[in-house]
């Protein structure tokens, strides 16, 4: 796995956790934020065939 792919997933994984950690501190304005993070990172992969395995947040 090369760096690009490796930083990407890590990105992914981090940003899942901080969407569950707002949510838990029911930040709405934050897990909005984060999703719209999320999505992003998820296009970006699809965009350079980086499978990402499916996750729910």
């Amino acid at each position: 796995m090369d760096a690009f792919t490796t930083g990407l997933l890590q990105r992914i994984k981090a940003t899942e956790s901080d969407i569950t950690r707002a949510r838990d501190e029911g930040d709405d304005f934050l897990v909005e934020v984060e999703q719209a993070e999320l999505d992003d990172l998820h296009r970006l992969a699809a965009e350079h065939g980086v499978e990402v395995g499916v996750t729910r947040v």
